[in-house]
């Protein structure tokens, strides 16, 4: 059985040559292929109903030789396939997902207005790709807070106790062994835990703050116990922390490998793929690469 590749979204902008980079270094750290991929966008007027990519074009691209000659020099590169196509990007690279076991793109690309934080390409990607997303943000992205003070590579991942996602845990743990990195679990708790009073006002619920962090430490041992088991080499720091899940998640992404957070499952009254608003928080003001890993399928 041939393994998957990753592929590496490229449009020639510096956002994307970046996360080329980044490709190439997590195909050498899997073993795997890198397919570099440009879509070409189709003229929207012209071909307002296409929403794939077409087929491979096997003409000059500019943007597919610029990208071969970053890669040619390295030693270490990947064995690496380069492919041009046709179609709307935001619907094709999505598509691409279904065939790769990573897609990296950069945070923006060559569209769009200079001032957005994220691209829509980006976006969609990591909003529908059946495989896990990495955005690679442009370098230089200030956060506030104080990451961890000891040294050395780091992962950092969101855990919800209330719902953990099996999919994020485990890719998190992998991601960090295959860097040598410590993985750092960030599982914040809502502070302070308000409910609905008469006239509609917010009344604080007298809840002892220490116990409920007692208990979200408890619940996030437990729930990464199995995981633990199953990756002696992974060093895994549990930070119990109240408030915003994502100021915490981008305060940590400060010189960190790389970000995990997940996508939202679907839901019956809410059948469309979300990501929700953490997620997309981190997405916006991480300083590191962000992971976003759908949701393992329901088991039948």
């Amino acid at each position: 059985m041939s393994t998957l590749p990753v592929i590496a979204a490229v449009d020639g902008s510096q956002d994307s040559l970046r996360a080329l980079d980044w490709a190439a270094d997590a195909a050498r750290r899997r073993a795997a292929p890198l397919r570099v991929v440009h879509v070409r966008q189709y003229a929207a007027w012209a071909q307002a109903d296409v929403l794939v990519a077409g087929p491979p074009d096997t003409g000059e691209d500019p943007v597919i030789e610029e990208a071969r000659a970053r890669l040619g020099d390295r030693a270490d590169a990947p064995v690496t396939e380069y492919l041009g196509m046709e179609g709307v990007p935001g619907a094709a690279l999505p598509e691409l997902g279904a065939d790769a076991q990573l897609l990296v793109l950069g945070s923006r690309g060559r569209g769009g207005f200079a001032s957005l934080l994220l691209g829509s390409n980006s976006l969609a990607a990591a909003r529908d790709a059946e495989c896990p997303v990495v955005v690679v943000p442009r370098p230089g992205r200030e956060v506030h807070g104080e990451p961890p003070a000891e040294p050395g590579p780091r992962v950092v991942v969101g855990l919800h106790v209330d719902s953990p996602d099996d999919a994020v845990l485990s890719f998190a743990f992998a991601e960090a062994a295959r860097r040598g990195a410590r993985l750092q679990v960030v599982a914040a708790y809502p502070w302070p835990v308000q409910t609905w009073a008469a006239a509609g006002q917010m009344m604080p619920l007298v809840i002892d703050e220490v116990s409920v962090e007692s208990e979200t430490r408890v619940l996030a041992d437990g729930l990464l116990a199995p995981y633990r088991g199953r990756h002696h080499d992974v060093r895994a720091d549990t930070y119990v922390v109240a408030g915003d899940a994502a100021g915490h998640l981008v305060a940590a992404s400060k010189d960190a490998e790389l970000v995990v957070v997940g996508r939202h499952r679907r839901r019956l009254l809410a059948p469309a793929r979300m990501m929700g608003s953490v997620t997309h928080a981190v997405l916006l003001h991480a300083a590191s690469p962000v992971a976003v890993v759908p949701p393992a399928p329901p088991e039948e």
